[in-house]
């Protein structure tokens, strides 16, 4: 045997023992033996470099160094998922869905574990790439120490696609997670505080070999990617599982609402068997024919409900209550409690929401409160102990004046919050628009982060948006923890910023209820700044989906010289303020005024390429039939009742072929 084909034979051992031990829990030989035998492999790489491979078992040791991690873009969003507390919510959801796809539905009901969200990326059967979650849209690369979770798989088997990315949760098992903090005890440092922020902290160690120490698990649950032969949820899992991946196996198909409750009902009482944290279940529509039909919200899938098992709760002291000052000038009460331990971490803070919470629930300093986390990232108080009260307690009084500037507060009616008018003069205000403006949906400057602004707002060297352009690198070069290299990245990420497409920018002038799609819409219909700024609020109402709020937003920000001045400044700087040619180039009003429906499944085009190209030439691409409904384009294997629908309220019905015709 050549020493190439012994590293060889070496590697696949260390792989199948690996995936033994780690994945099936199953193992065929003792750690001492692993250990020998990965040491042998060790010695051989060493003598030969020249048969270096980057998945080899001996990399999981770690030992790379990663200053900064690369920030790369998913190339299928990762979205949130709709959250659900009851029966009612689930039921609901599952009538909406029967309205908008045919036939029977079938769901798959998996776990939902409390960890870290990954997409790994695999080529030709080998690992390529591992990015966090981030923002949905991109995220850090953090392969050198995803390489090291024995759970991953760095080369796989089986029938394997030639490019895929698969999804799943980066965990600390509890045992782990007790060892390890057993350890920091012993040698006097602070435990760690829950499972979830470890795993996720570890994500980011710029040493890959102390990521190799913690006791990290991978566990896989969605597949993503073209042409994967795989026509269901279910199905996806089983395959995941046949090519090496850690899939739990507790997964499993309902058809019913009744069905599925039980499930959740069962592990909402075992969940505390398993040696993982998990906080409730996930359900899917199992059909990836149904999937693509219900398609997505702007940030969630329309497929998929996450249901939450019941929240934690615990009583504590509302010690103070202070108000915080958003980007917008919304005011938002906070309750600064005794500390308290709640599902898994120490919570000192609370939110309030708004006065009428505050009254309703009739919350007072110095009350003993209830405090439950649920679905919230900050925890919410729920309720008072009244027995406990001091009978000397005075009721809250909301305050009047913003605690940042002084400035009389506002309450437009039918509105929750009180607002701080002062919009140009209140520092949280300013600080925020423009934190909001960098932020990765919007300009994403890199170099520059929140702090940073906050600094140079601090230093008088910003008051707005418009400012970051005449930086100049010896303003920049005299700050706190701003080194020359930090200083030319700075500049240079402002100076790339000016790139950044009409719609992100738009985006990022934090105008009252535009958000991303809002942006993208009103950037796709007015094609320039100059438009939109002239626009009436009549003519705002008619582009699709923009209400009367979001139309008398956009109106009141551009009837602020102030902002008007803004925009103007931006512009000469050269940001992009008009939807690029290229864009434009592509877009037409062929079919303005037309709403669509697609169904079934197309071989020309993808559904998401028709909807684009629905949208792109003015058209609106519907989920549902009715008598507003021009064309339903329809393709193989449509559903029986979308057709019925059709037929019934006399909708035409046209092929693919006959769509690309109409263009």
């Amino acid at each position: 045997m050549t020493t190439q084909e012994k590293i060889q034979v070496l590697r696949e051992e260390l792989r199948r023992h690996n995936y033994n031990y780690y994945v099936l829990d199953k193992p065929e030989i003792d750690d001492y033996t692993f250990d020998q035998k990965l040491k042998e492999l060790q010695a051989l790489e060493e003598k030969h470099p020249e048969f270096y491979d980057a998945n080899s078992p001996t990399l999981r040791v770690g030992g790379q160094i990663t200053k900064n991690f690369a920030t790369v873009k998913h190339e299928s969003r990762m979205y949130s998922l709709a959250n659900s507390y009851s029966q009612e919510d689930l039921e609901d959801w599952e009538t909406r869905l029967k309205k908008l796809v045919d036939g029977e539905v079938e769901y798959v009901c998996e776990l939902k574990y409390d960890g870290a969200s990954i997409s790994l990326t695999y080529e030709n059967g080998e690992l390529v790439r591992a990015v966090t979650r981030g923002d949905g849209v991109q995220g850090d690369d953090v392969t050198n120490n995803v390489k090291t979770i024995r759970s991953v798989p760095l080369k796989l088997k089986g029938d394997f696609p030639a490019k895929f990315d698969i999804r799943g949760e980066i965990v600390l098992p509890l045992a782990g997670f007790v060892q390890m903090n057993a350890e920091r005890v012993e040698a006097g440092e602070e435990p760690y505080s829950n499972p979830r922020n470890t795993a996720s902290g570890s994500l980011k160690l710029q040493d890959s070999s102390e990521v190799s120490k913690r006791p990290l698990d991978c566990l896989l649950y969605s597949i993503v990617g073209e042409n994967l032969n795989i026509k269901s949820q279910f199905e996806s899992l089983e395959k995941a599982r046949s090519w090496g991946f850690k899939v739990p196996d507790v997964a499993k198909k309902t058809a019913s609402t009744a069905e599925t409750f039980e499930f959740l009902n069962y592990w909402d009482e075992h969940r505390h068997d398993l040696p993982y944290e998990t906080d409730g279940v996930v359900i899917k529509v199992n059909s990836f024919q149904q999937q693509e039909e219900l398609g997505f919200t702007a940030k969630a899938p329309r497929w998929a409900m996450a249901y939450k098992f019941k929240t934690e709760q615990a009583e504590t002291v509302l010690e103070k209550i202070t108000y915080q000052v958003g980007r917008t000038g919304a005011i938002t009460p906070v309750a600064n409690l005794d500390p308290v331990q709640l599902a898994g971490t120490i919570v000192k803070r609370a939110s309030l929401h708004n006065a009428d919470q505050i009254e309703k629930l009739d919350i007072r300093e110095g009350d003993h409160v209830y405090v439950e986390k649920g679905g919230e990232i900050i925890p919410k108080i729920v309720g008072v102990d009244f027995e406990k009260r001091n009978p000397d307690s005075e009721p809250t009084v909301y305050i009047t004046n913003c605690p940042e500037c002084d400035t009389e507060l506002i309450r437009q009616e039918g509105e929750a919050q009180h607002y701080c008018p002062n919009d140009i003069g209140c520092p949280p205000q300013i600080i925020g628009r423009i934190q909001h403006f960098i932020s990765r949906k919007a300009m994403d400057i890199e170099g520059l982060g929140g702090e940073t602004v906050a600094l140079l707002v601090n230093e008088g060297l910003i008051q707005s948006y418009a400012d970051l352009y005449d930086l100049k690198k010896e303003q920049i070069l005299p700050l706190e923890r701003m080194a020359e290299k930090s200083a030319d990245n700075l500049i240079k990420g402002i100076g790339t910023s000016m790139k950044v497409p009409f719609e992100r920018v738009l985006f990022g002038l934090g105008i009252r209820y535009v958000g991303e799609t809002v942006a993208r819409k009103l950037a796709k219909h007015f094609k320039n700044i100059e438009a939109l700024e002239a626009a009436s609020e009549e003519e705002l109402v008619a582009v699709d989906e923009i209400g009367e709020r979001i139309a008398q937003s956009v109106v009141s920000f551009f009837a602020e010289n102030e902002n008007r001045n803004l925009v103007s400044r931006l512009k000469e700087k050269g940001l992009q303020l008009e939807l690029d040619a290229s864009v434009l180039e592509n877009q037409t009003e062929k079919l303005k005024g037309k709403t669509f429906v697609i169904s079934g499944v197309f071989t020309k085009v993808s559904r998401t390429e028709l909807k684009k190209m629905i949208e792109d030439n003015g058209g609106k691409a519907s989920g549902s039939i009715s008598s507003k409904t021009n064309f339903l384009v329809a393709g193989e294997n449509m559903g029986p009742s979308k057709l019925e629908k059709a037929e019934k309220l006399n909708v035409p019905i046209i092929s693919e072929d006959e769509f690309l015709i109409m263009l």
